[in-house]
């Protein structure tokens, strides 16, 4: 499974784009056809995508493609283009029921035995951005080429009627049911995009709520975004310094038979152990350890 502290969105249409996102350091690089592009660009979408697959070295960025959602008509061309290239992943937008995961599944794996690929080397990431979707997060989640639940924030305030807040109060219990969902299925969670790239200070503040509230990143659409969305969702030295500790204290005391141990006055159990584990295992996402 990729890092995916930030996970950028570049209009799939515009080659010189998703090339020049390729000098950013941008864990994922989503190229887009459906937002990001007007109705009479998807079919160029499509051949730039090709051509950037083909041609590009991606280096340790992953390689996505956002396909247009099940239903528009766009979807059947949008991943029958990419699947012979090989992406690293299929983004699906307004994934309402797991049928949709299916229907690409099976597209998927047809694509992998005809190209000779590893079955389950394109997996899936789907975008929960309906009240439907939400209703249905534990199906969508058990889907077994799925690696990531996305929160598509705008659209699912706008499909509740909720007004957006600097704060995104309004969109609390939504967020912690994607991670919870995530957690529960073995998968990453991504939160929202922010979509006032001017104001980085508001974006950093997101960010860092996100990275504490579970999520393993988060989606931005510009290229000022990408450094402090890897910085909030990065450990710093002094939290790596003590998760070691937790770590190490723990696997110490468990070989003298005791479950818990004090540690700068607190209290450590499996709980604090299990979290410190994260904070390593994102270390090491991030190449500090």
């Amino acid at each position: 499974m990729h890092s995916r502290r930030a996970l950028l969105y570049v209009p799939g249409d515009d080659y010189i784009k998703i090339n020049k996102a390729l000098t950013f350091g941008v864990d994922s690089i989503c190229m887009d056809m459906e937002d990001g592009v007007a109705l009479s660009r998807k079919a160029q979408a499509r051949l730039e995508i090709a051509r950037a697959l083909i041609n590009l070295d991606f280096g340790q960025s992953e390689k996505l493609a956002r396909i247009n959602a099940v239903g528009t008509g766009y979807e059947l061309d949008d991943i029958r283009a990419m699947l012979p290239h090989h992406p690293d992943g299929i983004v699906i937008p307004k994934v309402e029921e797991k049928k949709q995961l299916d229907w690409a599944d099976e597209l998927i794996k047809s694509a992998e035995l005809e190209h000779g690929m590893p079955l389950l080397s394109i997996r899936l990431l789907a975008c929960i951005e309906t009240p439907r979707g939400m209703l249905n997060l534990n199906e969508i989640a058990s889907h077994p080429r799925l690696d990531a639940l996305i929160f598509g924030g705008e659209d699912y305030a706008a499909a509740i009627g909720a007004t957006r807040t600097s704060d995104a109060a309004e969109l609390m219990v939504a967020r912690q049911q994607v991670i919870m969902a995530a957690a529960a299925f073995n998968l990453q969670s991504i939160d929202m995009v922010n979509i006032d790239f001017s104001h980085l200070k508001s974006l950093r503040n997101e960010a860092l709520i996100g990275a504490r509230l579970g999520f393993a990143g988060k989606q931005i659409i510009h290229p000022a975004q990408v450094e402090p969305v890897q910085l909030a969702f990065t450990p710093d030295e002094a939290s790596i310094t003590k998760a070691r500790l937790i770590v190490d204290g723990f696997e110490g005391y468990q070989k003298i038979g005791k479950g818990v141990f004090v540690l700068d006055g607190k209290m450590i159990d499996k709980p604090l152990v299990r979290n410190a584990e994260r904070v390593l295992e994102r270390a090491r996402a991030a190449g500090l350890i």
